[in-house]
């Protein structure tokens, strides 16, 4: 069953979180200026994020970077995809950094948000994985793949299959693709999941297709361990760092932007996670 993300239900949870904020003295109210309606920089920027790489990279930049340009930075970190956009909608945190621009456009539109891409920052390719079969060739008829059910991952999920010629997708449907728009399954059996979950189902499917911060967190390593990896050229999924619309003349998120986008940030991603999470900076694409 697909996963509908609603708004409203999630508001209860929202509150929940800003009292578990609040009293561990780590929110950050967007309201709240120095004289004269300006930011007040001495603040902490507080910014929601999924553990990995998301939080790692940005405890980089606080360990190393931040200091120096008068940046105090809090990492809160969050192991789904809906919290975080909630928490910045309602001003529990300032910022997220754990999505890509197509995801963040379906939330948008399916939650009356308006939270908007700052920067791009780095690709985690999707990947096919197995513990049952060694290759492509050994996937056949009759067996199961589990996908991740949000609609965006879902739609990319089901292009990687169709790109490698394991389902035939209808002509034009795009990143879109839904269970649907499968015109050949070639006998093959899909299971749809949560994005978090779909790692621990590896044992009891044929293959997988996970997010690449779900499979290292599972301690998968994507560019050794994947059937078959995203190809990074002209790929729309870079993950990116938002911000409800307004803040973007922030500057501390003009200063965290700039210090994502950096020589030392650059390095650092291709040393620690060697392909399995590729730099991706830039303005991200409207």
């Amino acid at each position: 069953m697909r996963k509908n993300i609603n708004f409203t239900a999630l508001a209860a949870t929202a509150a929940a979180l800003t009292l578990s904020l609040s009293a561990c003295g780590s929110s950050s109210d967007p309201s709240s200026k120095a004289d004269g309606g300006k930011t007040d920089e001495s603040k902490p920027l507080v910014i929601a994020a999924s553990p990995t790489p998301h939080a790692d990279i940005l405890k980089f930049v606080k360990d190393n970077l931040a200091a120096k340009d008068g940046l105090k930075l809090e990492v809160k970190e969050f192991t789904d995809y809906v919290l975080p956009n909630t928490a910045t909608q309602q001003g529990q945190v300032d910022a997220n950094y754990f999505q890509h621009v197509p995801y963040l456009d379906d939330f948008n539109k399916k939650n009356g948000t308006d939270i908007v891409p700052v920067v791009n920052v780095h690709l985690e390719p999707l990947g096919l994985y197995s513990k049952k079969v060694k290759g492509l060739g050994d996937i056949k008829a009759g067996q199961t793949i589990a996908v991740p059910n949000d609609p965006t991952n879902e739609g990319r999920a089901l292009q990687l299959l169709a790109s490698n010629k394991l389902i035939t997708l209808k002509e034009g449907v795009g990143t879109g693709a839904k269970l649907s728009d499968i015109t050949d399954k070639k006998g093959l059996e899909f299971k749809e999941l949560e994005a978090a979950t779909v790692p621990r189902a590896l044992n009891d499917v044929d293959a997988a297709v996970i997010n690449g911060n779900y499979a290292i967190e599972a301690k998968l390593v994507p560019a050794k361990d994947a059937l078959v990896l995203e190809k990074a050229e002209g790929n729309p999924y870079a993950n990116i760092l938002a911000v409800k619309n307004g803040k973007q003349d922030d500057p501390r998120i003009q200063k965290l932007a700039k210090l994502l986008n950096s020589d030392e940030v650059k390095k650092f991603i291709e040393d620690k996670y060697q392909g399995s999470v590729i730099p991706a900076f830039g303005k991200p694409a409207s």
